[in-house]
């Protein structure tokens, strides 16, 4: 200790915060978040007597005087504080000898934010980084592995170049550096140079590549990356995305969204969609109601935490909640005690006083009698704020109606909701390809819903005007969704415009104070069984305040357990579409994964995995035939790949438990300001006018999906496959296979026939190419192809006794 600690016992003062008395819904005050409470000291944590066994502790302190005597006393103390019930949070670097000592002198010293064994951790990870530094340099040369390398037009046919590269050397000081030409027979430098940037995620390095797409002066043929580390690659630039789609027949209708929708809206809309198109399309109704776009009414009386109390009225705000009011009264006369009494929903709290007539009702006595009494808590309950021991005194207040504080108006049901799906197809028997459809699970993506409808719209008004229109409702088992989320999207869209999750509360006392009102609800896409929060996965809380709050179970949920019983409900649901804003991405599973190791769910095999890949070209190209938006090859791939984890997502959900192949659009790509030479984020909402393209180019995205979907269904075509030596040498050969078309190749080594059950080929890594096999003797190969709609290769039975499958000898040269 710097100076020795003497001195008298601190004692404990309150703290007040000037604000108003009695406060309704629309004017809540902001109030300190409240310490941890504790029944005892925890311990002091330190794993040595290293330096004294120091660690960073919390000290709370009544008021700026005893942090003044702290400082006098010489105490270590961080530049840090911040308010809290008690008075303030400081943190002080003590030993335990000296933290008790301070105990001793009435402080109250509380838990660790930081001990020797941090220290220790710290040291070792810093040396851990060190060491793999100084093999990285001690290795003679990285190793570049090129993953993508192409060029695309974006809008007003700006040209972008995107380049993704992997180094084997994985520290943070490998610098990889892209050069590219300026067309055939052009120098390799002429178009340009610039270093790239290192991709981290959950602390491990993925790739380097470009923090958003480079603008282009011309079209370049080859670029080459550069490492520090002395690796060097060159790879050809190819076309990201097919030729712009062709415009539809002239017969062709478009554009039927001209502004933001509420759920109810876009409810009646498909509603009157299938009466009017009955031969084509019906109503299916999923079978669980939301809560309701509907709240308990409430009122908060106090401004500091410890005399503030709120209260909750037992039926919802539209039911009689909003019609109950609550006044604090100080009697006129002294001595008195504290009292409730209740004339019809009128509510009067009679406050205690003392002998001088001074109110001395506490915020935990005044819940204790509004619980306590029968009418009272017939109507509310009551509760102080968010936890505390509500010790203050209480003021009085005048009457005070309690309120939902929804602003919807009343074409909005407060009743749960009944979720609507519109059936699309001309044979609606379940013996056509299904296809899912669904939008707006987060409430704030005021543009989702209406990709949705227009695609819906599109749908049934072409049927009997384009031919192609007609083939995929002829030949396609539609489901579409537009609201997956309709009470959040009703709270989004009239009371707090960044909601995310539904609207249900599952939060306790702690937390349902009335300023929490906008933190309430279950993040949908969270919601799910699979590689959920609840399994260890990363991307989702189990906080009730958070905006990625995964609910108190797996599909706890009516909105998650009504697609869960959609897609089971309709097995023939092969393919689905989850539509979410904003960003520009186009992804697939897996979604989730451990944040220790970075431990994925199950990746895609390398036959679908290249399914989705060229599902991509057809799929994008049509989003970029409405007004020339590109969906960036960095933005494209499995959502651990290039997003986050999302623990418990939807796609997840129907991919690993029904096999449904599954993509996330994320629209609202960013755009590109050619004067700025910047892209711009657009935003959840934004302007009509910018929200309105966006529906367009993405509703032909989906249209897209269906022709991959109808493209699936029709594929009769058995895959063809080769085998491709890439390398031999005396002592080893190294090969491959390649298809004509996305699929599995299984394969024996042994001289065995090969089946199901025989090793699978798979990627050589992260978004690579197939990976190379190596036997270091001649071996014969045998193998067979299956494709993703299930054609096997020369119609090959791997279950069967035939022989039919594919085979080749691969030499390894005579060392002689």
């Amino acid at each position: 200790m710097r100076s020795p600690l003497n001195g008298r016992r601190v004692g404990r003062a309150a703290v007040v915060l000037a604000l108003p008395l009695a406060l309704s819904l629309s004017a809540m005050p902001v109030l300190a978040d409240p310490a941890p409470q504790a029944s005892e000291v925890a311990p002091d944590r330190q794993s040595s007597t290293e330096q004294n066994g120091v660690a960073l502790l919390r000290v709370i302190v009544p008021d700026q005087e005893s942090i003044d005597r702290l400082n006098n006393m010489g105490v270590d103390l961080a530049e840090y504080r911040r308010p809290v019930d008690e008075g303030l949070e400081v943190h002080a670097v003590l030993s335990p000898e000296e933290a008790q000592e301070l105990r001793v002198l009435g402080f109250d010293v509380r838990d660790a934010i930081s001990d020797q064994a941090d220290v220790a951790e710290n040291r070792a990870a810093r040396q851990e980084a060190l060491t793999k530094a100084a093999q990285a340099e001690a290795a003679d040369v990285d190793t570049l592995t090129p993953l993508r390398a192409e060029w695309f037009t974006s809008l007003d046919n700006e040209h972008f170049l995107s380049v993704e590269v992997k180094s084997s050397a994985t520290d943070a000081q490998t610098v990889l550096t892209a050069t590219w030409d300026s067309g055939k027979n052009t120098a390799p430098d002429s178009g340009g140079t610039t270093t790239m940037s290192r991709f981290t995620d959950a602390g491990q390095y993925m790739y380097h590549r470009f923090s958003s797409p480079i603008a282009l002066t011309a079209v370049p043929t080859k670029v080459t990356i550069t490492s520090n580390r002395g690796g060097s690659v060159t790879v050809p630039v190819t076309k990201w995305l097919g030729e712009r789609r062709k415009a539809p027949s002239k017969h062709y209708v478009a554009d039927f969204v001209d502004r933001y929708m509420d759920p109810t809206e876009l409810t009646n809309r498909i509603t009157a969609l299938a009466a009017e198109f009955p031969k084509i399309s019906q109503i299916v109704d999923l079978p669980n109601k939301t809560n309701g776009y509907r709240r308990a009414a409430q009122a908060q009386f106090g401004t500091v935490a410890a005399s503030t109390l709120y209260v909750t009225s037992k039926a919802y705000g539209h039911e009689g909640g909003n019609d109950i009011s609550v006044a604090l009264v100080k009697p006129e006369a002294p001595s008195s005690a504290l009292s409730v009494s209740v004339s019809g929903k009128d509510v009067v709290v009679s406050l205690g006083t003392d002998a001088s007539g001074a109110i001395n009702s506490t915020a935990a006595q005044v819940v204790t009698a509004l619980n306590g009494n029968g009418a009272a808590s017939a109507l509310l309950t009551a509760a102080t704020y968010r936890g505390n021991a509500g010790t203050g005194l209480v003021a009085a207040a005048a009457a005070t109606k309690l309120t939902d504080n929804l602003k919807a108006p009343a074409t909005v049901s407060r009743d749960p909701f009944q979720t609507k799906v519109l059936r699309i197809g001309k044979k609606r028997d379940g013996s056509k390809t299904g296809v899912f459809l669904y939008c707006q699970e987060h409430a704030r993506e005021w543009v989702t819903p209406l990709v949705c409808l227009e695609t819906a719209e599109r749908l049934l008004r072409n049927y009997a005007r384009d031919g192609q229109t007609k083939k995929l409702v002829d030949d396609l088992d539609i489901f579409i969704m537009p609201t997956s989320n309709p009470d959040g999207g009703h709270y989004s869209m009239y009371d707090y415009n960044m909601q995310r999750r539904n609207m249900f509360n599952h939060c306790d006392a702690t937390n349902g104070d009335p300023a929490r009102r906008n933190s309430w609800g279950v993040d949908l896409n969270r919601n799910f069984s699979v590689g959920s929060v609840f399994d260890g996965y990363s991307g989702a809380s189990t906080v009730c305040t958070s905006d990625t709050f995964a609910g108190p179970a797996e599909l706890s949920e009516p909105e998650a357990r009504n697609q869960v019983w959609l897609t089971n409900q309709y097995p023939n649901i092969r393919f689905a579409m989850n539509t979410h804003s904003y960003g520009g991405y186009f992804m697939w599973p897996p979604g989730a994964y451990k944040a220790a190791g970075r431990e994925l769910l199950p990746r895609v095999d390398y036959g679908t995995e290249n399914f989705f890949w060229k599902a991509s070209d057809r799929i994008l190209s049509a989003v970029q035939s409405w007004r020339g938006t590109a969906i960036w090859p960095g933005r494209t791939g499995p959502v651990t790949d290039v997003l986050y984890s999302a623990a418990g997502n939807s796609a997840d959900e129907h991919w690993y438990n029904r096999g449904i192949i599954g993509w996330d659009f994320e629209v609202g790509a960013d755009v590109y300001n050619p004067e700025t030479k910047r892209f711009q984020a657009v935003g959840f909402q934004p302007p009509f006018e910018e929200g309105h393209e966006e529906a367009m180019e993405f509703a032909a995205g989906q249209i897209g999906i269906l022709e991959v979907a109808r493209s699936f269904s029709d594929d009769n075509k058995q895959p063809k496959s080769e085998l491709s030596v890439t390398g031999q040498t005396s002592t080893s050969a190294t090969f491959t296979f390649e298809t004509d078309e996305p699929a599995n190749v299984y394969y024996t080594l042994d001289g065995s026939r090969p089946t199901l059950s025989s090793t699978k080929l798979a990627a050589a890594g992260m978004r690579e190419s197939a990976q190379q096999i190596t036997i270091d003797k001649t071996t014969e190969v045998r193998w067979f192809a299956v494709d993703i709609a299930g054609n096997v290769e020369n119609n090959y039975k791997p279950d069967g006794k035939g022989n039919n499958f594919r085979k080749e000898k691969v030499k390894v040269r005579d060392a002689r």
